[in-house]
């Protein structure tokens, strides 16, 4: 399992990436919208 140093890491990298003008794409966006909610829910696990 990695740490959460490196989940917040890619958590904060996918926001951007997600916010960026080049993920216009629908579906791309809805992709990174997915994973992003996932990690997000990893991280509320842990600290519950």
């Amino acid at each position: 399992m990695r740490d959460e140093s490196e989940i917040r890491e890619q958590y904060e990298f996918l926001s951007e990436q997600l916010e960026s003008e080049e993920m216009s794409h629908e579906g791309v966006r809805q992709m990174f919208t997915y994973y992003k909610r996932a990690i997000g829910w990893v991280l509320e696990e842990e600290h519950m």
